[in-house]
């Protein structure tokens, strides 16, 4: 084999590097599973595999009828394409590559590899042995979503012997704290602001830890375990996220929650779970593992996917809600806050709450129905209520560009929470309001019709609409023009970057905008 042929797999390899943060940012963001990374690949890729696709049958074509230099070109042109793409993905990009422990030992298996491919190469240079090495790597290298694949499939076994090994060192420190109270929190929506204001009022009575941000799955709630418990912590708050039946046992089985919080049950993630039923089942795999425990599981009964499904006459299930033991009355709302009469068990609470948002009060509600079954005082609670901080990213008020208000919901994925958020926008007064969002997702069947609803929605309380996504905004702009909304004033971006350059355009100290879901970039297109 001649050394331009050498030249042009060395070349091809570091492409592939280059290539590889945007393939591993998409692994990353599709929770590393096969099958979801396909679909991106075969999805919002699409056009870039068919262009490499194309370019390997080429440069295959090439090699075969022994151009060895126009190989050479080739695979030049492609180095210097994916080191410019590479640079451009990482500082466009909104949810960067987190380079954790799992992402290194990745990088260091494809580095071994590449290594070893090339290091082939050069030894049977002068075999046939040597042309197969060559094909491989220039399908490798021209094709990396099959590297990438190829590699996530060597790295399974490495992957589950090391989770094993968490998941057993968490189990000996929760079972070595015998005095912790763990305490389960899931539902389709309003589990992470009911974690962080359970965890707040607690605070107020037990040495408390609760999963930080988003944390809910398995090794999320690993990694907390085996950082943040220690012999004096009281009470675990536990958040728990699902995306198929099981998912909620699998992390009781770690934790062994003795109560627990549903907060909700609506159409999140049909593509995988399939139905609103199977959704029930799965956040109630948590009510299963209370009930084991002896514990309650408190939730909330107004709404109608848990009302029309729990069972009643199940006494570790503690309804919340109107017509409960646990209910608000005396609602006053508005654009900084609300006030309002929490009335637990016949205790009487006015509380006020600098939390925006119906929703928010109803999460308030049922973690202080815990909070007060578990001996926290009434004035403890009140305090606690008076001091909670908007969360990060939901309903968060920020100033923005030209002076602007900005209500920061970019982590609100859910149909009624959407709504509820826009509703809020409304409350605002004089101001002119603006709303940047690229609609919902994982809702199978539902998700035109969810997003239809919400563009209706922005129709009547917004002055501007900015849509993000060419192809995913057009049910949320058939529900904007169905109320005959301003056409001038209806925008479509391709990407957050260009939605707040329009945005700018109107920026000013009278106005507010609500950045309403924030989808990672293998959902835009």
């Amino acid at each position: 084999m001649s050394l331009p042929l050498i030249i042009s797999a060395v070349l091809l390899q570091i492409s592939l590097v280059f290539s590889l943060y945007k393939q591993l940012q998409m692994l990353q963001q599709n929770s590393y599973f096969i099958k979801r990374y396909i679909k991106w690949v075969t999805g919002s890729y699409v056009n870039e595999l068919t262009l490499m696709s194309f370019g390997f049958f080429v440069n295959s074509f090439l090699f075969l009828s022994g151009s060895r230099y126009y190989c050479l070109g080739i695979c030049l042109i492609v180095a210097v394409i994916r080191f410019l793409s590479a640079a451009s993905t990482r500082a466009k990009s909104i949810k960067k590559l987190e380079f954790t422990a799992r992402v290194k030992r990745f990088i260091a298996l494809c580095l071994v590899l590449i290594f070893l491919l090339l290091a082939l190469l050069v030894i049977f240079r002068n075999e046939i042995a040597g042309k197969y090495i060559f094909a491989l790597g220039c399908m490798f290298g021209f094709i990396s979503p099959l590297f990438v694949i190829a590699v996530r499939l060597l790295t399974a076994p490495i992957e589950k012997t090391v989770s094993s090994y968490y998941v057993n060192d968490a189990r000996k420190i929760l079972k070595a704290n015998r005095k912790l109270k763990v305490i389960g929190i899931t539902g389709s929506f309003g589990k992470t602001t009911t974690k962080f204001i359970l965890n707040r009022i607690l605070s107020e009575k037990f040495n408390t830890v609760c999963t930080p941000k988003s944390f809910n799955t398995p090794m999320g709630v690993v990694k907390t375990v085996r950082e943040s418990i220690k012999p004096s912590c009281e009470v675990f708050v536990c958040e728990m996220g699902a995306k198929k039946k099981g998912d909620i046992k699998e992390i009781c089985d770690i934790v062994h929650p003795c109560a627990g919080i549903i907060t909700s049950v609506g159409a999140q993630h049909l593509d995988t779970f399939k139905s609103v039923d199977n959704v029930f089942k799965t956040k109630f795999e948590l009510a299963d593992a209370v009930s084991q425990q002896r514990g309650k599981t408190f939730i909330f009964a107004e709404c109608e996917d848990i009302k029309s499904r729990y069972d009643k006459s199940d006494k570790s299930l503690i309804a919340v809600g109107e017509g409960s033991r646990y209910f608000v009355k005396n609602i006053k709302s508005g654009s900084f806050g609300s006030s309002f009469d929490l009335c637990l068990e016949g205790t009487v609470i006015p509380v006020s709450t600098k939390l925006l948002g119906l929703h928010s009060i109803n999460d308030i509600l049922i973690a202080c129905a815990l909070a007060f079954d578990m001996g926290v005082p009434a004035e403890d609670i009140k305090v606690a209520v008076a001091s909670l901080k908007p969360f990060e990213h939901r309903l968060e008020l920020k100033t923005s560009v030209g002076g602007s208000l900005l209500i920061d919901d970019a982590y609100n994925s859910n149909p009624v929470g959407c709504l509820e958020a826009v509703r809020t926008l409304g409350t605002f007064e004089e101001m002119k309001k603006v709303i940047i969002t690229p609609g919902l997702i994982e809702l199978g069947e539902k998700e035109y019709e969810a997003n239809y609803a919400l563009g209706v929605e922005a129709a009547k309380y917004c002055d501007i609409i900015i849509l993000v996504g060419i192809n995913r905004s057009k049910p949320l702009l058939d529900g904007v023009k169905s109320q005959n909304f301003d056409k001038e004033k209806t925008f479509v971006a391709s990407s957050f970057k260009e939605a707040m350059a329009i945005y700018s355009r109107f920026a000013d100290e009278n106005t507010v905008v609500l950045l309403e879901n924030d989808l990672p970039d293998n959902y835009l297109n």
